[in-house]
């Protein structure tokens, strides 16, 4: 495999054309696992790890009936408040639990990516790109990722809420194990894989979508990484808002809301918690926090997407490099 080099791709209209003097090596398109499992896990640790305190805010946003000290009307705003009556710090309680997730589910998540968009599409699309294929590869991928990732998302929710009682994540999965058992931890479980395989379906598809037309030679070109790991982040997000509210009510079990709808124990199913956000907000109940969803997503795929390509890249080149001849 050769790393060549291509000139830059033609812009899409209105979009600023990279210039002359600028040309980039094209991506492998043969990297290895471990190459895709290291590029994965950093990409998947920065992407959550930068934006987790807009994280911490969406998941309070998204609480059906909020304490009214915890009531926000902007990312901003909330930020600034939780900042000034919880702490500097307050933002960030739970972000470790998340980099221990984050590291392992992302490598799975690309490597897998990887291997099923070139097996499907040299069998839909005889070696071209095939979106059908991205769509697929996405969807599977997401079926590893989430299995790692749910437990974490368990904890971290609780911990990001207003008024949460742990101090710690030791603390938190001692007390979520010995009063719910080990099933709380896959409680949302169903709910996370319904609404992260359209929206991973939908993230891919729009990615490779954007890199076909502004990068269509598939060069390692950051500023096209970053535009369309962006827009693709932005358009899932919005999409999955409902599902990702019904996901949060089931990681947080949230007793207030609960209680004002006569639910006692614990709520569990996805077809109850879409039925009890409506009891509780109507249709615009579902579309509690997608403001700061979308401000979360698009600079955390954008991230994710100009980070893992780069060490893709740069994994790849480093090894071709150590085996040519001197």
């Amino acid at each position: 495999m050769e790393l060549s080099r291509g000139r830059p791709a033609a812009a899409l209209p209105g979009m600023e054309a990279e210039s002359p003097g600028e040309d980039y090596e094209s991506l492998p398109t043969g990297a290895s696992l471990s190459t895709h499992m290291t590029a994965g896990a950093v990409a998947g640790i920065l992407e959550h790890t930068v934006m987790y305190p807009v994280d911490s805010v969406k998941t309070r946003m998204q609480s059906l009936q909020p304490d009214p000290k915890a009531q926000y009307k902007s990312v901003y705003g909330a930020l600034k408040k939780i900042i000034h009556t919880e702490g500097f710090w307050r933002p960030l309680r739970g972000i470790n639990v998340t980099v221990l997730g984050a590291g392992p589910a992302h490598a799975m998540y690309f490597a897998c990516y990887e291997k099923m968009k070139r097996t499907l599409s040299d069998i839909i699309h005889h070696g071209g790109n095939s979106h059908l294929a991205n769509g697929i590869a996405g969807s599977m991928a997401t079926l590893l990722h989430d299995a790692v990732m749910n437990p974490a998302e368990v904890v971290k929710q609780r911990m990001q809420m207003y008024n949460s009682p742990y101090k710690t994540v030791l603390e938190c999965i001692r007390a979520v194990y010995r009063t719910e058992g080990l099933a709380a931890f896959y409680r949302s479980y169903t709910t996370q894989l319904t609404m992260n395989i359209p929206f991973q379906a939908i993230h891919f598809i729009t990615y490779e979508l954007m890199q076909e037309q502004i990068n269509p030679r598939r060069e390692y070109n950051p500023r096209s990484h970053v535009l369309s790991g962006a827009i693709a982040g932005a358009v899932a997000a919005a999409a999955t808002t409902p599902l990702d509210v019904c996901k949060t009510l089931l990681n947080t079990q949230e007793n207030m809301a609960l209680s004002s709808v006569n639910i006692s124990g614990h709520l569990s199913g996805m077809a109850n918690a879409f039925r009890t956000v409506y009891q509780l907000g109507g249709i615009p109940g579902y579309f509690r926090g997608v403001q700061a969803r979308v401000i979360y997503q698009m600079p955390s795929t954008a991230i994710a997407w100009s980070v893992y390509e780069f060490f893709k890249y740069f994994l790849t080149k480093h090894k071709l490099e150590k085996r040519a001849p001197y």
